[in-house]
């Protein structure tokens, strides 16, 4: 095919692609927002069963194999699993890109947020695959988790705007939040990021390790787990003060919405999170915090998202 045609059927091409926000859209960002959390919580698993070798090396899971073998048993098929999560999650944004190509000046948020959830993707593929070269480093598998974690934030954020909840297509008769409540809401966000950060120093200090061969952090257990707890006090606070200073906005308002997810889902976090601790960490509570943090994550960008991103005037407590 020449280049003159093979320019000419890329035109075609793009006009047949959506000018507008479609269902298709919508439904492709949730995807990879439940996507990435599915991909925490098997990651999880990778490391709770003690998977994190089972595929022994990268790219491919032997050296003579690209998928798993019956030699390999259920570990090499937990690893597998968790490494093909991260080719449809690549499939679902680069769809999402494609679909809004022709958006990508109307909607310049949408398109960047695509962009960079497909450039991002690889690279945490890479990131996966020094860490089962590094034998588990701790401090490499934490990385491997932030990437997951920031990728959690994008597909919220890609969520709101799709869903014109925020963003350029978001409503602009709804009055903003009040500055305290802006201000409340970036504590809170910044208090979840933190805590999940933290939480990754307490994971490398623990006895889950993905393999019974890897090193561990060098850190006071009970320290880091101590620090880990403070941003979620604050976190607690915060969500607290919001739910009481939104509460008369009413049953629909989006902005009280949001501040009860995030206090019903931090107070569900920090049971689990005291439960594990107290109870010497076992295995199912450990891939339930996982959700956890997946879910903290998404409620606490959803909550700075809608308070910083709606509306132009201030919303009036009474």
């Amino acid at each position: 095919m020449s280049q003159s045609s093979t320019a000419v059927a890329l035109r075609n091409f793009a006009q047949k692609l959506p000018t507008t926000i479609t269902p298709a859209i919508k439904r492709l960002s949730i995807a990879s927002l439940i996507g990435q959390g599915i991909l925490i919580i098997s990651g999880g698993v990778v490391r709770v069963t003690g998977s994190g070798l089972g595929c022994p090396t990268w790219p491919k899971c032997t050296a003579e194999s690209l998928t798993n073998t019956p030699a390999m048993g259920i570990h090499g098929v937990i690893e597998f699993v968790n490494r093909t999560l991260t080719f449809g999650l690549a499939a679902v944004a680069l769809v999402l890109l494609i679909l809004l190509w022709n958006l990508r000046h109307e909607r310049k948020d949408l398109f960047w947020l695509a962009f960079g959830l497909l450039a991002v993707i690889p690279a945490q593929a890479i990131i996966g695959g020094i860490t089962v070269l590094s034998g588990l480093n701790p401090y490499v598998v934490s990385l491997h988790f932030l990437v997951s974690a920031a990728l959690v934030v994008v597909s919220m954020l890609m969520v709101n705007r799709t869903y014109g909840r925020t963003g350029a297509s978001g409503p602009n008769d709804v009055p903003r939040a009040k500055p305290l409540i802006r201000q409340l809401s970036v504590i809170a966000a910044v208090a979840s990021y933190l805590a999940v950060v933290l939480g990754t120093l307490v994971t490398g200090s623990g006895p889950h390790s993905g393999d019974a061969t890897s090193p561990r952090m060098e850190l006071d257990g009970y320290l880091v787990t101590r620090m880990h707890a403070v941003p979620v006090y604050v976190l607690v606070a915060t969500a607290l003060l919001l739910v009481i200073l939104l509460w008369r906005n009413g049953k629909g308002d989006i902005l009280r919405n949001a501040s009860l997810i995030l206090f019903v889902s931090v107070l569900f976090q920090g049971v689990i999170g005291y439960w594990q601790y107290f109870t010497g960490i076992p295995i199912l509570l450990v891939v339930v915090h996982m959700f956890g943090a997946s879910l903290m994550l998404s409620v606490a960008t959803n909550m700075i998202d809608v308070a910083l991103c709606r509306g132009k005037d201030q919303v009036q407590l009474k």
